[in-house]
């Protein structure tokens, strides 16, 4: 990193794509869902879809279908799609090593995902490391006011950990997830693909509290530095 950041009195965990490996899965269920409506999604505007709650994803959608639909036409359809795919979600990469090392070593841990509380139980049933988190924050929280990339998940993350965002630690893999983040005002690990690209140099090049990261691992070998 470019400068010595204060220990983390916490981590904020996105679900999707970070400890889950369900972002493939949930890209699979809205091609699929786009595809009843004659919509071949592309690479492109399936990455634009990712960190989203799925009422934003379906009004995405509902501006790119020619015909006139309504999102909860989209959502009734997309849901068993989805459920179905997401029962196949394995763990990431590191992903359980990490999140155990926070809880032994009492580091406090947040979620902080857009899956509703029903989607969220599915991915994670399978992953009983996934239980060491008791702080929350899902698409559907009642307090929630935004989904990303708007700050508020994070924020409500930090308010329930009675910390401030600064003291935060948070592990995204999408844009939209790391711009709420970042806005938020927590450092970020930005885990991401080699073959992805970060979006235009001016939409980050204020944030110097931003890191990419192509393992989980790493982040474990920075712990270690302190």
């Amino acid at each position: 990193m470019k400068k010595k950041w204060n220990f983390p009195k916490a981590f904020l965990f996105d679900l999707d794509g970070v400890l889950i490996d369900s972002e493939p899965l949930h890209g699979q269920a809205w091609k699929e869902t786009a595809a009843l409506f004659n919509l071949n999604l592309t690479y492109t505007q399936l990455k634009l879809l990712r960190g989203k709650r799925r009422i934003d994803c379906a009004n995405e959608l509902v501006k790119l279908i020619p015909k006139a639909v309504k999102a909860k036409e989209l959502l009734n359809l997309h849901k068993p799609i989805s459920r179905k795919l997401i029962l196949n979600a394995q763990a990431m990469q590191g992903s359980e090593s990490l999140v155990k090392r926070c809880h032994e070593n009492n580091i406090p841990m947040a979620l902080v995902t857009s899956s509703s509380s029903e989607s969220f139980q599915i991915k994670t049933a399978p992953h009983k490391w996934m239980n060491l988190f008791s702080i929350m924050v899902l698409g559907d929280d009642k307090l929630l006011a935004k989904g990303k990339p708007a700050p508020d998940p994070y924020l409500l993350a930090a308010e329930k950990l009675n910390l401030a965002p600064q003291e935060c630690w948070a592990v995204e893999d999408s844009i939209s997830g790391v711009s709420s983040a970042l806005e938020a005002g927590c450092f970020v690990f930005f885990l991401k693909d080699k073959s992805d690209e970060l979006p235009k140099k001016e939409v980050f090049d204020q944030h110097i509290n931003l890191k990419q990261i192509t393992y989980l691992k790493e982040i474990e070998q920075i712990l270690n530095e302190y």
